[in-house]
């Protein structure tokens, strides 16, 4: 089916592999549909940046498009893809109306990355000092904008396990209409290899992530004020070495050699700095998908301490790279923390516990094969898919009508103010 077919992805961003868990899984991606022999046309209506991959040197057309523009339809009408791939719900509501009504027999397939509301939803209850529950993602203004974007795109791509289970049991989403794909890792086969260096040879403990993304800063700041000064005073030589991309003056503000509490910015190659560290920390409480810093950390051999949030659907029955704690309870990770960074066999079997479950849960030729054969299955039997598929056609037929309008209105006042701004 794909060799010679156009594929186009509209990217919320472009992305950034080294910036992002993101914009890894969206390279993963492409090199899937590559590997396939499609054309791929990526697109994105978002501002480029230097540390954005260099998609064209792979043979990949880049185009810049515009929201609220009808431009878009005379673009996406000349490709005429076979399959479109919407970056994120956002993406989706903005042009998911218009890849269907110029290009009908084109597969629609969201790539979620994670669930926003339940992100947005875990904040909101750390925000106001109440527990989470699945159930109040239903009064949820982003849950409902998410769901219909999953009901309005033919197969949604899920990140994690628990992510499928809460979209069934909490939303009553159809089998049918989702696809369960993970990160897509080859396995660990060289445990003592570059980059993975032993314990003695390593040291320090390091937190990796985008300085963009709320949780991450959630967790820099739980980790300034309740977990590191408790580390620190059973390892008063230890250093905590924060990297990620963007930082704020704000984070910036928190660097504070004297406690060893270092604000490192961006990582030129991740795998050094990860592969270096002993123990990596990452305390999250709240957030949703699989966390790309943990999963790196076990690629690169580093044990890790973090909260149930951080763990979810990452290690399914194995057992975790590392120790769980509480993410309300800054003690328990606190100790946790210095009994990796100083037990050596404790240690040793969290770094063996982390390649097994890179080797069993993210296996890539397994998810590669599958989501292959899932589409050219979907493709196959796409008219009567959407038939199937109710709620969703009359999800489109509403949001085509009302979206094209109001798309309409905002195109016209543009148009009308930069007239003005003309005269």
């Amino acid at each position: 089916m794909f060799e010679s077919k156009k594929i186009l992805i509209i990217g919320h961003v472009w992305p950034e592999p080294g910036s992002s868990a993101a914009g890894r899984r969206m390279m993963q991606l492409i090199d899937l549909f590559q590997s396939q022999r499609a054309t791929i046309t990526f697109a994105s209506a978002a501002a480029s940046s230097g540390y954005m991959a260099d998609l064209e040197s792979l043979g990949i057309d880049c185009a810049g498009i515009e929201v609220n523009s009808n431009r878009f339809d005379g673009f996406v009408r000349e490709i005429q893809p076979a399959m479109v791939i919407f970056d994120r719900f956002m993406t989706e509501e903005q042009f998911g109306w218009r890849v269907a009504g110029q290009c009908p027999d084109a597969l629609r397939i969201l790539n979620t990355e994670d669930l926003h509301c339940l992100r947005r939803s875990r904040k909101n209850a750390l925000k106001w000092g109440e527990a989470f529950f699945p159930e109040r993602l239903l009064s949820d203004e982003t849950a409902r904008r998410e769901i219909a974007s999953i009901y309005r795109s033919d197969l949604s791509l899920i990140i994690s396990e628990a992510e499928m289970k809460l979209l069934q049991s909490v939303f009553d989403v159809d089998r049918d209409l989702l696809h369960y794909l993970p990160f897509m890792l080859q396995p660990v086969d060289t445990p003592a290899g570059p980059g993975r260096a032993g314990f003695d040879s390593r040291s320090h403990f390091i937190h990796i992530g985008n300085f963009r993304h709320e949780p991450n800063v959630d967790s820099v700041l739980f980790m300034k004020k309740e977990i590191w000064p408790l580390i620190r005073r059973q390892l008063p030589d230890a250093e905590l070495h924060l990297y990620g991309a963007y930082p704020t003056q704000k984070a910036l503000d928190l660097h504070d050699p004297d406690t060893g509490f270092l604000i490192r910015g961006r990582a030129e190659n991740a795998g050094d700095v990860v592969g270096k560290a002993r123990v990596c920390l990452a305390p999250l409480r709240f957030g949703a998908g699989l966390k790309g810093k943990l999963v790196e950390a076990m690629e690169y051999g580093t044990p890790s301490v973090t909260t149930e949030v951080g763990a979810e659907g990452i290690a399914g029955d194995l057992p975790w790279s590392g120790m769980i704690a509480g993410a309300d309870q800054p003690k328990e990770i606190a100790k946790a923390a210095v009994i990796l960074y100083t037990d050596r066999m404790a240690w040793q079997k969290a770094v063996e516990d982390g390649f097994q479950i890179i080797k069993e849960r993210f296996p890539a030729e397994n998810f590669k094969t599958e989501l292959i054969s899932r589409i050219i299955n979907l493709y196959n039997r796409l008219e009567q898919h959407r038939i199937n598929n109710f709620t969703g056609a009359m999800l489109m037929h509403h949001t085509m009508a009302s979206t094209r309008y109001m798309s309409r209105w905002i195109e016209a006042k543009n148009r009308s103010s930069a007239k003005s701004g003309k005269k």
